[in-house]
């Protein structure tokens, strides 16, 4: 092997001595740890656990005063293990390059982290380790300010039957949601002609809710305003550009870690796990809907 391939392959430690700039940084690192997690872009890999080897090196700023022995002064190793755990609990991924990208942003979030490198492996794929490793500076890393945090969006959700989407009175129904000035994410439930029934929990799931996006178009194609959208990106960007949002469940629904409880046809618990993971400001009801139990987010039920 050649030096350039001895490194490529060696641990991130070493790469990153290897790479040091000319003012020495202090290194704190983690090595072999080892999670499960649901990830995985390939259908067999959903619903199952493997393990992912983590190995982890922060280049830090030095500390100007004595470290006095106090663990306040430094970059603890539990920041790394809780960036990584955070990360695994936020949503299902589909890559490692996502997650590793979004832990090394966690880290560098830290006042004294400087440069992280990050391999990830999947131990379970293969007789060998299948992984990924980036490097990442601050420099390059995105910071929220607190401005950024203080124009949070809290949305108006609200759920329309499906009365009330063929109802010669929708048009005004969304004029009135827009004139409130929140941002609105329109949900739906399953459409009047039932979908196939497998017999089969996770294959129903996913044709439960490809019907309710086939919903989600109709209701799209009876208003202009109507945007369909999938991902909690576009649904971000759709709401602070002043879209009307109509959500396609499938894919929060299926990469979410803590997705809604029970069956995805009962339209409560859709729309109830939706408004509270939106931090909706209210949830409303328009049409013949049941409230939904336990909810966290303020209730409203239009007549209709």
């Amino acid at each position: 092997m050649t030096s350039d391939t001895s490194l490529a392959f060696a641990h991130p430690e070493e790469r990153a001595l290897a790479s040091a700039p000319a003012d020495p940084r202090d290194r704190i690192s983690l090595r072999d740890h080892v999670v499960e997690a649901d990830i995985g872009a390939f259908q067999q890999e959903r619903g199952h656990s493997q393990r992912l080897n983590f190995n982890v090196v922060v280049e830090v700023r030095p500390e100007a005063g004595p470290l006095e022995d106090d663990v306040d002064r430094i970059l603890s190793y539990d920041r790394i293990t809780e960036a990584i755990a955070a990360e695994l609990a936020a949503e299902r991924l589909n890559l490692l390059e996502t997650l590793a990208e979004r832990v090394a942003e966690r880290i560098l979030f830290e006042p004294r982290a400087m440069r992280v490198f990050i391999r990830i492996e999947k131990l379970d794929r293969g007789p060998g380790a299948l992984g990924v490793e980036i490097v990442r500076a601050r420099a390059s890393a995105p910071t929220h300010t607190l401005d950024e945090e203080s124009s949070a969006l809290h949305p108006i959700v609200a759920y329309l039957s499906n009365a009330v989407i063929t109802a010669p009175d929708l048009a005004a129904r969304l004029d009135r949601l827009a004139a409130s000035g929140a941002p609105v994410i329109l949900a739906v439930g399953m459409p009047d002609v039932a979908p196939p029934e497998t017999g089969h929990r996770p294959t129903q799931r996913r044709i439960d809710l490809l019907a309710i996006e086939q919903n989600a178009w109709v209701l799209a194609a009876r208003d202009p305003r109507c945007v369909v959208v999938a991902t909690r990106t576009e649904i971000d960007w759709a709401m602070r550009n002043g879209q009307m949002v109509v959500w396609a469940p499938s894919k929060l629904v299926l990469d979410a870690v803590d997705g809604p409880k029970g069956a995805v046809r009962e339209a409560g618990n859709l729309i109830l796990w939706l408004a509270e993971q939106m931090a909706a400001t209210r949830l409303e009801l328009h049409g013949d809907v049941s409230a939904p139990a336990g909810s966290r987010v303020p209730l409203a039920s239009v007549a209709g």
